[in-house]
């Protein structure tokens, strides 16, 4: 094919390939959220449709990207976290930040009425992200304890807030007031004596966050095994999560995943086993 003579401005673009064997941190984080959240009405303090579309959303991105081991989301951001030795788009970091972002945005867009069929979407979020290297094994794990700990602080602030204001009568200025210099006891202190709540009864999901993993479990029907992404609401921070979970750091095949027969599949994995019957029956 003949070049024109406007062909030289490519010579102007830059490749940013990332170092190698870093673990890859991508970070989506959404953008105005608290605006976001109150022109759609969100549960207060927190909304179990949102965060399961957010983990939902995240679920598409693991999908398409294998070569993601793992990921965490928390309130309007999730970390996706890409095996050291990936080669994927060359390591480019822009790439990989640009697609993973903008997947997961259409997606969150693409699913909404799945979660909030009764809610309007009044217009488009939108989500910043920034890609972050760590060269070992112990810097991830930091940054992945990081989050959840942040997680951990932020749900006990808000379940606080929001008690004060929506049982206490007390408006958002004189709530932050109260919350002001105030530690974890305290807060936990409000809430029993107060509100007669037990922080460590709240959902698993508020406290700890969503880790997703990638597992093979049986087909409640048909019993064979199946790939699957599982949400699991655990404590990363502490070893025994990485010992079960050995293959993530080991960059191992996916283990075996037992579901309690007291539990049901979570909808995440529901709706995984009901593609793999729809991509059946188109092939047959």
């Amino acid at each position: 094919m003949a070049k024109s003579k406007f062909e030289y401005v490519r010579n102007f673009e830059t490749e940013d390939y990332l170092l190698p064997n870093c673990w890859v941190v991508v970070r989506v984080d959404g953008k105005a959220f608290h605006k976001f959240s109150k022109k759609h009405d969100f549960h207060k303090p927190n909304d179990v449709r949102a965060l399961e579309l957010m983990n939902k959303a995240a679920s598409v991105v693991m999908e398409e990207y294998k070569d993601i081991l793992i990921a965490y989301g928390q309130s309007d951001e999730y970390s996706f976290v890409l095996r050291k030795d990936t080669n994927l788009y060359n390591r480019r970091r822009s790439k990989l930040m640009t697609y993973i972002n903008s997947l997961f945005s259409s997606s969150y867009v693409y699913y909404w009425r799945d979660y909030f069929n009764d809610v309007k979407l009044k217009y488009p979020p939108s989500f910043d992200s920034r890609v972050v290297l760590y060269p070992s094994n112990e810097n991830l794990r930091d940054y992945l304890s990081w989050r959840q700990a942040d997680c951990h602080i932020n749900n006990l602030y808000n379940t606080t807030f929001w008690a004060l204001v929506l049982k206490g009568g007390l408006t958002n200025a004189e709530a932050e007031k109260r919350l002001c210099g105030t530690l974890s006891s305290d807060k936990n202190e409000i809430l029993f004596s107060e509100f007669n709540t037990n922080y460590n009864n709240e959902p698993v999901m508020f406290k700890k966050g969503t880790i997703l993993v990638r597992k093979k479990i049986k087909h409640p029907v048909t019993d064979k095994n199946r790939l699957v992404i599982l949400p699991l609401h655990e404590d990363l921070i502490q070893d025994t999560f990485w010992t079960t979970h050995d293959e993530i750091l080991n960059i191992k095949s996916c283990g075996h995943y037992s579901v309690p027969s007291s539990c049901d599949l979570p909808r995440l994995v529901m709706s995984q086993l009901h593609s793999f019957k729809e991509k059946k029956e188109d092939t047959n």
